[in-house]
Order: structure tokens, then C-alpha cells, then sequence
């Protein structure tokens, strides 16, 4: 159990390492995951791991968590070496991780999820389910969490259930905790709520790993960053002097353009259609209220708003994943209004969806697989019933150097990729099935700065040769790079259309609902 009557620490009161790891190497078969690799982090001190997809930052992470062991190095916690083969070793010596995927039971309440495992007992050797609400009030109260220890997780916000992860990391004593992409789902709101947080923790002497994608919330949070490229440290620098630019060319190795460059968009007839569209969420309330919009050939309509507001039903109905209760959706002329998934493919429309593990790979299946969902019926890929695996393969090889996917080739299985090379599979199959329309939520989410740029490139060269394209982002950056056309939901109605160079309070305003219309 954490103690609650540790002293407070200034930042880097210590002038010795909680943390080393001297010399890591990790390899899987004849890939070299991790390269001698050099890090440490303080008391009172983030210390943020940056690098691109594949770069060796989650296997880094998960030797020092006990879940792969070094093939050579060693790890130093308080000044002296240790071997940690288990998340339970890790745990014991003060270390907790936040995984990117959170591991909670979704069944189970607050207070449930953080004792699991360690569980506080009464006479009789019952639990003592009284004395773990007290603890997690405890520890919400102390950190800025705040959280109802009584709530189910499946029934809060993804920021919630962040909070419950951090919250169970110090129930269980972290003096070190590292936290593996923690912002990839937040709102900004939640995003600014974890930041306060980490700075309480920093003044209570936490080391903490803050492993991200994100330059610009590094740079808010971070004491130091250091730069894994292919496995290698490439640098360790600190925060001061540091900008988005030079962090971006030290992740990809060369000049990265932070803004796509774009022409006027050349848009044609319109391709999609949504007329007065309701739909119902899981719980059976109107997530999407009277919604009506188009998207033309050749350009890209945003649809940016506080995560929640009804986004993602609304892509579900237009990709056939979901009913809508009321309304009409036309693709290219065709009605495929509670038509499915079936009808949404044959009118050519392409989903790069916001939950790559749930709905945009099969992770048991290999890339080449994965890569053929779309189209293994075209001739090409089969003859009479029959796959032709060769051709499937070779298409695959082709995709994933064209999209450089690394850490597979096309008979690597999904699960074994990184999360950004992951996404990128899943991008790589909708835009190669030659969409009319293309969906895309949330494309970008868990992708590197390099891989960033590339997206935002290709979806600029599918729009100029003519597809439309539907983004839907959280991101108000990426909105305003991409977009031709802004339009804004807040609790399932549009709220106004606006152009890409509108302000951010202008946007912000309507996206919590405090102006009805905007000029576009």
C-alpha cells in the first residue's frame, strides 16, 4: 500500500536516480528491439521517451515492467541492481505502469478494480470493501483524481478510467510510474486534468515516464526527453530550448512539416448526403439529432467537437455500423439508409475506424490477411472459392512498404505490431479498396510526428484526386490543416459550419454549445 505520510519532494531533490536502465538490448529473433539502451529517470522529475512507431519505447517500457526480460543490460532502482521478471516483482519494487490499453474489469466497480489483487480484509478474512472506498477517497483527494469509488468502469468516461489506472498504481505503493501514451483518448479538457495531476505527483517525489506522441504536451510536461530512432537512444535534452520543430527532426532524422501543405480544394458533385438524421446510442438516448450534411467529390469536411457529442454514432450510421432511427444517407446516389455494413461497401465507402483493436483489425489474423478483408472476392485475390494467397501476400508486401509499416512482413500477425504500425495497416487496406468515400476517425490517433505527416499528405492527395472524405478528429489542429469545410456537433446536432481558418474561440465557443450558428 502507497504511504500516505511520505514527505512532499521538490523536483530532482535527489541527486540519485530512482530509476536506471544501463545498456538495455532486447531481441526478437533477429530483430534488435532495444540497442543498448541508456535511461533513467528522478525523483520529482517526468521524464518523457519520444520516437516513432516501432522505435523500441513499449519494449523498453515493458522489460523495466517484468514483461520481457533483457538480453543484455541491467536495471537499477534507488542505486542498486535488480531483476524484475514479473509485473508483480515490478510492483514490489515501486514501479506502476498505465498501459496504453487500459487493464481494468469493466464489470467491476472503482474500488473493486483498484484492490484486485490486493485486496484489504476484515475479521474472518472477509473483504473489506469499506476500507478500500476510504483508501481510494484517500488517494483521489491527495492527487486531484477525482473518481466515485462505487461507480462501474464501464459506465464513466475514458478520462475516468485513466484516473483509476494512475489511482491503482498508487494504491499499490509507485514511487515510479510510467505512463504509455495517456493522452491518446483524453478530450483536451481531460488532457489538461492529467497534467494537473502529474504535477502533484512530481511534488510528491513520483518519477514518472511519460511515453507520447504528442510534441506539444511534452513540451508542457516534461523535465527531459530522450529520442529512441530504430531501437537506439539517439539524445536526452532538456525541455529548455527545446521546440516542436527540433524534437520532430530528432524523432524522424530529417525536416518534418508540423502543417501539411494544401491547394484550394476543386470539389464536384456531392458524394455523400445525410438528411435529417436521428440516431439512438447503446443506452437507447438520441445521440445524433436532426443531422444533415454533405461531403462533395474532392474535399474534406471536418466534424470537430468535445469527444462524446455524438460523433461516433453518427459515423456508425453513415458506415452501416448502426441503425439510424430517422433520416436518409446517400452515397454517390445510392440509399443504403439501415441498409449495413454490406450495403455501405458496395456503394464504395471506406472506414478507418476510431478503435483499431475493435473494429479495424482482426488481431489473430496475419497483415497479409488483414490487408485483404476488403476485396479477398475480387478476382484477382481468388478464383472459384479459392484464395490466391501468393497474390494476397504480394499485394500485402506492396502495401506495407508503401505505408511503412514496420515490424512485421505480410505474414506477421496484427497483434504483434505496435499500436501507430497497427493503424497504419488499417489505413492502408481502406485507402487502397478505391473508396468514393472515405470515413476517417480519428486516423491519426497513436501515430508518430513522421507517420502524422504522411497521413495528412496521402489524405490531401485522395481528396485531389477526387474521393470526399468525412474526417471526424478531436484534434483541433488536424481539423484545421485538413479541412475545406468545419462542422461543429455538440449533443448531436451541427451547431454551424465553419472555414479552416476560423479562430479557436470561434470553434471552441460552438463546440460547447454556447453559439448556434457560425459563417462558413
Amino acid at each position: 500500500m502507497a504511504d500516505s505520510t511520505r514527505p512532499a519532494l521538490e523536483p530532482r531533490a535527489s541527486t540519485r536516480p530512482a530509476l536506471e536502465l544501463r545498456g538495455i538490448t532486447k531481441k526478437f529473433g533477429s530483430v534488435v528491439a532495444n540497442d543498448r539502451v541508456d535511461f533513467d529517470v528522478y525523483p520529482g522529475e517526468v521524464h518523457a521517451l519520444l520516437g516513432e512507431n516501432g522505435a523500441g519505447k513499449s519494449t523498453l517500457v515493458s522489460v523495466l515492467y517484468g514483461l520481457y526480460t533483457p538480453n543484455e543490460g541491467e536495471i537499477v532502482v534507488d542505486g542498486r541492481p535488480v531483476e524484475i521478471d514479473s509485473p508483480a516483482t515490478a510492483i514490489r519494487l515501486g514501479i506502476g505502469m498505465v498501459h496504453q490499453h487500459f487493464m481494468l474489469v469493466p464489470v467491476m466497480t472503482v474500488a473493486e478494480n483498484l484492490v484486485l489483487g490486493h485486496e484489504p480484509t476484515r475479521s474472518g478474512g472477509l473483504l473489506d470493501l469499506k476500507a478500500a472506498r476510504a483508501r481510494v477517497r484517500e488517494i483521489s483527494e491527495r492527487y486531484g483524481l477525482a473518481v466515485d469509488p462505487d461507480a462501474t468502469i464501464e459506465d464513466v468516461t475514458v478520462g475516468t478510467q485513466q484516473r483509476v489506472e494512475i489511482l491503482r498504481a498508487l494504491y499499490r505503493g509507485a514511487r515510479i510510474l510510467v505512463l504509455d501514451e495517456p493522452t491518446a483518448v483524453l478530450t483536451a479538457q481531460e488532457v489538461q486534468e492529467l497534467m494537473d495531476v502529474l504535477q502533484r505527483l512530481k511534488q510528491d517525489g513520483t518519477g514518472i515516464v511519460f511515453i507520447s506522441h504528442k510534441l506539444g504536451e511534452v513540451l508542457q510536461v516534461a523535465d527531459r526527453i530522450t529520442v529512441l530512432r530504430h531501437g537506439r537512444k539517439i539524445d536526452t535534452v532538456r525541455r529548455e530550448g527545446a521546440t516542436e520543430q527540433s524534437l520532430a527532426r530528432l524523432v524522424v532524422g530529417r525536416e518534418v512539416l508540423l502543417t501539411v501543405e494544401k491547394s484550394q480544394a476543386h470539389a464536384a458533385e456531392p458524394m455523400l448526403v445525410v438528411e435529417h438524421l436521428h440516431v439512438r446510442d447503446d443506452r437507447d438516448l438520441e445521440a445524433v439529432d436532426d443531422v444533415s450534411l454533405s461531403v462533395r467529390a474532392g474535399e474534406i469536411v471536418a466534424i470537430a467537437g468535445v469527444d462524446g457529442n455524438g460523433q461516433q454514432e453518427l459515423v456508425e450510421a453513415i458506415t452501416g455500423l448502426r441503425a439510424p432511427a430517422e433520416g436518409r444517407i446517400v452515397v454517390d446516389g445510392h440509399d443504403i439508409t439501415r441498409k449495413g455494413v454490406s450495403a455501405a461497401t458496395d456503394a464504395a465507402v471506406a472506414h478507418i475506424p476510431e478503435d483499431r483493436h475493435r473494429r479495424g483489425l482482426v488481431l489473430p489474423f496475419t497483415l497479409a490477411e488483414n490487408l485483404a478483408l476488403r476485396e479477398f472476392r475480387r478476382p484477382e485475390l481468388s478464383a472459384r472459392g479459392w484464395l490466391r494467397t501468393g497474390r494476397i501476400r504480394s499485394r500485402a508486401t506492396a502495401l506495407l512498404r508503401e505505408y511503412d509499416v514496420r515490424g512485421g512482413g505480410p505474414d506477421a500477425y496484427a497483434s504483434s505490431l505496435s499500436g501507430g504500425n497497427q493503424q497504419k495497416v488499417a489505413i492502408a487496406r481502406e485507402i487502397a479498396s478505391d473508396p468514393k468515400l472515405l470515413v476517417a476517425h480519428q486516423p491519426t490517433r497513436g501515430l508518430d510526428v513522421g507517420a502524422i505527416e504522411f497521413v495528412h499528405r496521402r489524405l490531401i492527395e485522395e481528396r485531389d484526386r477526387g474521393r470526399a472524405i468525412l474526417l471526424v478528429s478531436l484534434e483541433y489542429e488536424e481539423v484545421r490543416s485538413l479541412a475545406d469545410r468545419i462542422l461543429v456537433i455538440y449533443e448531436g446536432r451541427i451547431m454551424g459550419e465553419f472555414a479552416p481558418d476560423a479562430s479557436e474561440e470561434e470553434l471552441g465557443m460552438a463546440m460547447t454549445g454556447r453559439q448556434a450558428a457560425a459563417a462558413g
